[in-house]
């Protein structure tokens, strides 16, 4: 009986060493792989993919398709006219202008969700003033008038992120566009009888990160709203006074805050 009982002892005592030495072989493939099991369906990841997996969005789903191309843009106008207007301590102010601005789109989807496009824009704005008066000074017979018109052209690359699962209505996108391009303005001002001019031209440079959102009101119409977080402007600008005095200024700018002023609503069609 006791032989039979140092047997037993012995076996048990050797288990937990067999089964140690069990888990130290199997623990490198371990930590390289882990599987999620989800209903009847079973995906492997690993510890790199786990970390790139943000649950945003099911990457698989595709919003815009490899080969599809995009043409959209947006149009704005707008107009003003005052007539003996007062505001503040400005009175009897008669002006008139407007300002004009379209931006048209061209892109192609060389991969799922991923975009690359050429984007040109034009704006032109001219604001005329007549006549105003300070309620501290005289400002009459007075004239101001500055027309300026301005183009561009930017290459951009956008990234398309589907909100949620099998969803090809809504997403949200990261652009990223460089732009270049320049102005023309001519000012006039000061009294009637001596009025002095000046004509301007300038050269612009730009980086910027647009995020944005798209939304599909059709099968191949979405309406867009985008805004600018981050961007880096460089201006170089030269001006003639009377024809006679020149000069040139040049300016850089990098922001890293939301520019309200930047905010962009178009219309796109996806064919």
């Amino acid at each position: 009986m006791s032989k039979f009982i140092k047997t037993l002892v012995a076996a048990l005592l050797l288990l937990p060493l067999s089964a140690v030495g069990q888990e130290v072989a199997k623990e490198p493939t371990a930590t390289k792989e882990t599987t999620v099991v989800k209903g009847a369906d079973s995906v492997a990841y690993t510890h790199s993919e786990r970390r790139k997996n943000r649950g945003i969005s099911n990457l698989k789903t595709e919003f815009v398709p490899k080969g599809q191309w995009v043409f959209g843009g947006s149009v704005s106008y707008s107009t003003h006219s005052n007539n003996d207007y007062n505001f503040l301590i400005v009175e009897d102010i008669k002006s008139n202008g407007y300002q004009f601005k379209i931006t048209p789109l061209v892109g192609y989807a060389y991969t799922k969700n991923s975009l690359v496009g050429v984007r040109f824009g034009y704006s032109r704005g001219l604001t005329e003033l007549d006549n105003a008066s300070l309620s501290i000074t005289s400002l009459d017979n007075s004239y101001f008038y500055s027309l300026k018109h301005s183009y561009n052209v930017e290459a951009l690359w956008r990234k398309y992120i589907p909100l949620g699962k099998d969803n090809k209505r809504f997403a949200l996108f990261a652009e990223v566009a460089l732009a270049m391009g320049g102005s023309q303005s001519k000012l006039l001002s000061g009294p009637q009888q001596s009025l002095s001019g000046t004509y301007a031209s300038s050269f612009d440079v730009s980086l910027g990160v647009n995020p944005g959102i798209a939304a599909f009101l059709t099968n191949n119409m979405a309406i867009e709203v985008n805004i600018g977080v981050f961007g880096f402007n460089y201006s170089k600008t030269r001006q003639i006074g009377n024809q006679v005095v020149s000069g040139t200024t040049s300016s850089s700018q990098m922001n890293f805050k939301v520019n309200i002023f930047s905010i962009g609503l178009g219309a796109s069609f996806y064919l």
